[in-house]
């Protein structure tokens, strides 16, 4: 009797171990599944999604990409490409020392969007500024790549809110002379086929800087806009002091050389030698109409 009741009671034991192996090893599994479920979640966040924007899958497969041969120079060595404008991103100045994208008339529609927040740049690795240091600063958060050049797709438009596109801006330039210059490579984008933009403003010593990260204000903006194709461009290099002007806009034509007297940034230094010294040296007034 006592021996049947060990037995029995052995029995349980065994059972009972048993059961508890089979939950450890179900629990074993369901925490590798979602491990696993996470990894891959987590990877494709990473290369298909953007953080804090709309995603739009027509819209990367059709995105348009700045030529390799006509990207200027990093002086930082971070550059940034987005799936509608590509950037070198200036730590020391918290901002972008320029702003390369392709225009073309298509993009130029009339669509109505609601305006996002700004909000910092996920690809930037030292974090591009916090819009808070635009605040009560006296201002705008001025727009490089303009929004109102990517209004043909919600995720184009709103890619233009991050804070490593937008440079601190006095209020009556931002809406004065610089919203003529881009009212009128718009213009022109209507006419030709495919444009070039790159733009930014000057970064150099001794600039005020607004907010807590030191987001230095340029004393002048230049933008550079490309027509054509790589081999034989028609080029118009912009040099605008910061401060509202009635002048007309080819008053500030300068050279692309003189330009990269300024800024160390060398613009088409992939297209050969002999070309890009004609094509940086002159000033065409003629050959673009205002």
């Amino acid at each position: 009797m006592k021996l049947s009741r060990i037995n029995e009671r052995i029995g349980l034991i065994f059972t009972h171990k048993l059961q508890h192996m089979r939950v450890r090893q179900r629990n074993k599994l369901i925490y590798t599944i979602l491990f696993l479920f996470f990894i891959i979640l987590f990877w494709a966040i990473d290369n298909f999604y953007t953080p804090g924007f709309s995603s739009d899958a027509h819209d990367r497969i059709t995105r348009t990409e700045f030529p390799v041969n006509l990207r200027p120079t990093s002086t930082v060595g971070e550059i940034v490409e987005h799936q509608h404008y590509i950037l070198s991103y200036s730590e020391r100045y918290e901002q972008a020392e320029w702003v390369a994208y392709v225009l073309k008339k298509d993009h130029l529609t009339n669509d109505d969007r609601e305006r996002p927040h700004f909000i910092e740049d996920p690809k930037v690795k030292t974090k591009s500024a916090d819009w808070r240091n635009y605040k009560n600063s006296g201002f705008d958060r001025g727009h490089l790549c303009p929004a109102g050049d990517r209004r043909f797709s919600e995720f184009a438009y709103d890619e233009t809110f991050y804070t490593s596109n937008i440079s601190p801006m006095r209020n009556d330039f931002n809406a004065g002379v610089w919203n003529r210059l881009e009212m009128l490579v718009r213009k022109w984008g209507k006419k030709h086929r495919t444009m070039y933009v790159i733009t930014g403003g000057i970064l150099e010593e001794g600039l005020v800087t607004v907010g807590e990260e030191d987001v230095a204000v340029p004393r002048a903006f230049y933008k550079i806009v490309a027509r054509g194709e790589p081999h034989n461009l028609e080029v118009a290099a912009f040099l605008i002091p910061h401060r509202e002007s009635q002048q007309s806009l080819n008053n500030f034509l300068i050279s692309i050389d003189e330009l990269e007297m300024l800024t160390g940034i060398d613009y088409f230094s992939a297209l050969p030698d002999d070309y890009e010294q004609r094509l940086e040296a002159s000033v065409k007034k003629i050959a673009w109409n205002f």
